[in-house]
């Protein structure tokens, strides 16, 4: 339930919303391609965990196969993407909350709410996992009883409030399936994708949890199919359902589409509850996020990439200088919710970039692997991903697809540069990025150098073992 919930978030609760108002019914397309794209990182994924069980992920996968530096970028974007995941998701809860009570500051919810999740993550991992569990029940009651309600209202093609709901409104929507015309464009679900994405991310935090199964021969296939399929169900479901239903003119952004067709059915007492369920939802997501980054930099500070102090340990063994840190961070949130009503959409733009470069070290690791085994170097995984190395290529062509998208996508959006917010965080924020990683790794190299013995090139060549063993470093006290 944590692995599956951890998957549904505010990407579907909230940001299918603005989307759907401006791709139109195509953007079920848009979440079917994405949905595609998932599935071949998950069983990408499931490869490499059958190759090596490692509670570090693809941050040791990249270590293991491309070397310390590698590593390094790899953990500090996983952090990257789940702090700007978390002003995202705290950004939703604000917006949530003025449903009720419109005049309340978004940026005072901020700190309400992170407030609750600190305290939760605090506490100790038990507290961490109870919320997520029942958090995760949530969310998932929650769609299962929007598919059934979805189901009978447009198979028997009840009204909407003034709409008639059906299939045909696929069709007969303004523009029909795939608008073309002003104000739409014919590549607007190829550029919408980058929200898409987000919508997806912490699928992968699936395969990380089935890394540490007891038996992960046996449940990690079983594990990263049944997901799959539950949450192509759930995601592109929701999707046709919701154009069936309302024109998708009538979503709206920063209002959660679900709660506008329960609100036109005349339930508002089912809005309501809906409206309670994102609002768990987003600090479901939020405290995973939380609980990942305090531990991913405890895990870079023990290899000498990051600060001493992520080293800092509570006595019920929680990370918590780590998680402090992260919380800075989502302070930020409240400061950005302070300065524009689109903090949202802000953050979820940029945290894609985030979750764009995770799956690409996932789809580089899955190649690196199947390359030494079918030379013979390391044994072949018993789960391989099928149609590789080209549905891994297809993934990266992919990613690489959706960051021109974000570029092009952004300089269409406003006439004044400053508000071109996804071709800002293309064309200034990732360059902007590489520096400071840059300067950080000039910085941390002598220490890793120091800690590795020198060693910090990748484990394998294409003969062999690099440094005359096949142990994988293990800085962070990794399973091997």
């Amino acid at each position: 339930m944590i692995a599956l919930g951890g998957a549904i978030g505010t990407g579907l609760f909230l940001g299918s919303a603005s989307r759907l108002h401006s791709t139109g019914p195509a953007l079920l397309i848009s979440y079917a391609v994405v949905g595609v794209i998932a599935y071949f990182l998950m069983r990408s994924l499931g490869e490499l965990v059958l190759h090596r069980a490692t509670s570090g992920a693809f941050v040791s996968y990249m270590r293991e196969f491309f070397g310390e530096k590698a590593a390094y970028y790899t953990g500090w974007m996983y952090w990257f993407n789940w702090a700007l995941t978390g002003i995202a998701e705290l950004s939703a809860v604000g917006l949530y909350i003025q449903y009720w009570w419109p005049l309340m500051p978004t940026w005072a919810t901020v700190l309400i709410a992170l407030a609750v999740v600190l305290t939760i993550n605090l506490l100790s991992a038990r507290a961490f996992g109870e919320f997520e569990f029942w958090a995760a029940i949530a969310k998932v009651g929650a769609i299962v009883v929007f598919l059934l309600v979805g189901i009978v209202v447009v198979g028997l093609r009840l009204h909407v409030g003034e709409h008639q709901a059906g299939l045909g409104n696929l069709w007969n929507n303004l523009g029909g399936f795939w608008p073309t015309e002003s104000p739409f464009a014919w590549y607007g679900p190829i550029l919408v994708m980058s929200g898409v994405v987000f919508a997806y991310a912490a699928i992968e935090m699936v395969g990380i949890a089935a890394g540490e199964m007891q038996d992960s021969r046996k449940e990690v296939p079983k594990a990263v199919n049944a997901v799959i399929a539950r949450i192509a169900i759930f995601y592109c479901g929701s999707i046709l359902l919701l154009v069936s239903m309302l024109p998708t003119s009538e979503y709206k952004a920063g209002i959660s589409p679900f709660v506008t067709v329960f609100g036109r059915m005349g339930l508002d007492w089912m809005s309501n509850l809906i409206q309670v369920v994102l609002i768990i939802a987003a600090m479901s997501s939020l405290n995973s996020g939380l609980y990942s980054t305090g531990r991913v930099l405890r895990s870079l500070g023990m290899a000498k990439q990051a600060p001493k102090l992520t080293l800092k340990m509570s006595g019920s063994g929680v990370p918590w200088a780590g998680i402090v840190l992260t919380s800075v961070v989502f302070v930020l949130g409240a400061v950005l919710n302070a300065l524009t009503p689109d903090a949202f959409e802000i953050a979820i733009e940029a945290a894609a970039i985030g979750v764009l470069f995770t799956w690409a070290t996932i789809f580089l690791c899955q190649i690196r692997l199947r390359q030494l085994s079918d030379k013979g170097v390391v044994p072949p995984s018993s789960f391989q991903a099928p149609g590789s190395p080209w549905t891994s290529y297809i993934g990266l062509a992919f990613i690489g697809l959706v960051v021109v998208g974000m570029a092009v996508s952004g300089w269409q959006a406003s006439p004044y540069f400053w508000h071109k917010t996804n071709f800002i965080v293309v064309i200034i924020g990732i360059p902007l990025l590489y520096v400071i990683f840059e300067v950080g790794w000039l910085l941390c190299k002598s220490r890793v150098i120091e800690h590795t013995g020198g060693k910090i090139g990748s484990v394998w060549t294409d003969k062999g073992p690099r440094y005359g063993t096949t142990e994988v470093p293990d800085p962070a006290g990794e399973d091997n």
